[in-house]
C-alpha cells in the first residue's frame, strides 16, 4: 500500500486496520467509544492542571499501544495537529505574562520571552488536542466501516449523516486522483523534492485533483439517482448496546470528569 505522505493519515490503513486486525480495543463496543470520546473532549475542556492533562494523554498513549496500533505512524501523524499547535498557542506562549524563562527575543515591535506561564499554556493545549486526536485514531483504526456508518445515522441528523458517508467515500477517490496526477507529473520529469521550488506544479496538481473529484462526483450522484437513490442511504446491520461493564467504564469516566469540576474547578464540594 502506498501513501502521498506520512505524516498526513491513510484513511485506506486506518480501514485496513480496522477491518482486519482484532486487538483488545476491536472487541470493545462502538457505543462504548462514543461516550469515552465524548468524556475525553469534556475532559480537556474543563481540566486546567498541566499535571492531569499528561497523565489522561498517557492513559490515552497506553490504550493505543494495548489496541495494537503502530506508533511510529502515530508520530508521523501528528505533524498536521503539532502545526496547528504550534501556530495558535506559540504566539501565547510569548504574549502570556510571568516569569521568563530564559533570554529575550528581539522583534521589530519589542522584545519578547517566554514565560512559565506560556510554556505551561503551551503544554496544557498540546495534551488537550493530541489525547483527542490519539483516541479518535484508535476508535477509528478499531471499528469497522458498517458499525461507524451505522453510529453516523443514528447520531447525526438528516441530510448531515448522508453529507458524512459521502465524504467519506469520496476521500479514498481523491486521494486515488491525487496519486494518479502526481505519479502521471513524476513519469514526466517533474521533481517534487521542494515545495517553494515547484509550488506551480503543486498547485496545478492541486487545482486538477479538486476539478476531477467534481466531475467524478457529479457522475457517482447521476448514477445513484438512477438507482432510485432519494436522499437516503440505508444502512444495513446493527450496533447493540454495550455490555453492563462498559456502561460502567463510560458512567466512571463521567463521573471523574465531573467530580473534578466540581472540587478542583469550581470547588463547590469543599476539598
Amino acid at each position: 500500500m502506498t501513501t502521498l505522505s506520512n505524516h498526513v493519515p491513510d484513511p485506506r490503513l486506518i480501514t485496513a486496520y480496522a477491518e482486519h486486525r482484532r486487538g483488545p480495543l476491536h472487541r470493545v463496543n462502538p457505543w462504548t467509544k462514543v461516550g469515552v470520546v465524548g468524556a475525553l473532549v469534556l475532559a480537556v475542556t474543563v481540566v486546567d492542571s498541566l499535571a492531569v492533562l499528561a497523565g489522561v494523554y498517557a492513559a490515552t498513549l497506553v490504550v493505543y499501544g494495548i489496541a495494537g496500533l503502530p506508533y511510529g505512524r502515530l508520530v508521523y501523524w501528528y505533524t498536521l495537529p503539532l502545526l496547528f499547535i504550534a501556530s495558535v498557542a506559540g504566539p501565547l506562549a510569548f504574549l502570556e505574562p510571568g516569569v521568563p524563562i530564559g533570554g529575550s527575543l528581539t522583534t521589530p515591535i519589542g522584545e519578547l520571552s517566554v514565560t512559565w506561564a506560556g510554556a505551561t499554556l503551551f503544554g496544557e493545549l498540546t495534551c488537550r488536542s493530541l489525547t483527542v486526536v490519539t483516541f479518535t485514531l484508535a476508535a477509528t483504526m478499531t471499528t469497522r466501516y458498517a458499525d461507524i456508518a451505522y453510529l453516523l445515522g443514528r447520531l447525526l441528523p438528516r441530510p448531515i449523516d448522508q453529507v458524512a458517508l459521502l465524504t467519506y467515500r469520496f476521500t479514498f477517490v481523491m486521494i486515488e486522483t491525487l496519486e494518479d496526477l502526481v505519479k502521471g507529473v513524476l513519469a514526466r520529469g517533474a521533481s517534487l523534492s521542494e515545495f517553494w521550488a515547484n509550488r506551480r506544479t503543486y498547485a496545478r496538481i492541486l487545482g486538477m485533483t479538486l476539478l476531477t473529484a467534481i466531475e467524478r462526483s457529479e457522475r457517482l450522484v447521476k448514477s445513484m439517482e438512477a438507482r432510485g437513490y432519494e436522499g437516503d442511504i440505508t444502512l444495513y446491520g446493527d450496533v447493540s448496546r454495550p455490555p453492563a461493564r462498559e456502561l460502567l467504564a463510560v458512567v466512571a469516566c463521567y463521573a471523574g470528569v465531573v467530580a473534578y469540576a466540581l472540587v478542583v474547578v469550581y470547588e463547590v464540594i469543599p476539598r
